[in-house]
């Protein structure tokens, strides 16, 4: 059994474990149980009716949470000449071709997002083992390989996530700070599961969005009833 502090167990004592809350009383239990002395995130976890092992049911995507993730993002953008200046005032915090490349095969890993241009990618693929295993790989479809470099760096910049459903059938993505209360939370979470819902593939059977639970960083999980995602709009509004 895990051991856990008094802050941890008075936090515990105040979920009950076998409800399901509607999602305005569990983002503000997730708020009044934060305990850290730091800004704790706020992320969900989602169980989906998805079977990841065949492709048509592969659920993966992106979103712009309308008040981004809290986190600072450190954009890296593979471009040319023009792309270059473009991706710098568009605020990246690096840029270059293979300039860059060189400096990321030497060590260089201080960024936590990568945009190319489509011309830059037989570059960027040789540095597949340097950026694959760390999530940093541009990929077209979540719309980080792209000639429009300014579009993406902003999106990003402004709390733009990807997400991906795991072997499991379970979805986590960052929804906030703490400190963003409870509107804007549930405004970034009602995004978030517009964005889950238009995703369900057509193969997918039975229930779509089977459980929901949100949490904090050293906070416990809050529990919430799937079958409310129908009122998000409104609640969030």
């Amino acid at each position: 059994m895990p051991k856990y502090g008094k802050k941890q167990q008075a936090a515990l004592s105040k979920v009950d474990r076998l409800s399901r809350y509607s999602f305005q009383d569990a983002a503000k239990l997730v708020i009044e149980l934060a305990h850290a002395k730091f800004d704790e995130s706020v992320d969900i976890a989602v169980n989906l009716g998805v079977d990841p092992r065949h492709a048509d049911q592969m659920v993966r995507g992106t979103c712009a949470l309308p008040h981004g993730t809290g986190n600072v993002v450190r954009v890296a953008v593979f471009a040319k000449g023009e792309k270059v200046r473009e991706a710098l005032e568009a605020g990246a915090d690096v840029a270059g071709g293979d300039d860059l490349a060189e400096k990321i095969q030497a060590g260089f890993l201080d960024f936590d997002k990568a945009v190319a241009t489509p011309d830059m990618m037989g570059t960027v693929g040789k540095l597949g083992k340097l950026l694959g295993p760390r999530g940093l790989m541009p990929n077209a479809k979540l719309g980080t390989v792209t000639f429009e470099v300014a579009t993406a760096v902003k999106e990003l910049k402004a709390g733009k996530i990807d997400f991906r459903v795991e072997k499991s059938g379970i979805v986590h993505a960052p929804m906030g700070k703490v400190s963003f209360g409870q509107d804007k939370l549930l405004q970034n979470v009602a995004a978030f599961f517009d964005v889950i819902q238009r995703l369900k593939p057509a193969t997918a059977k039975g229930s779509y969005i089977k459980a929901i639970c949100l949490s904090s960083t050293m906070g416990p999980g809050v529990k919430i009833d799937p079958t409310l995602v129908k009122d998000l709009r409104e609640l969030a509004a």
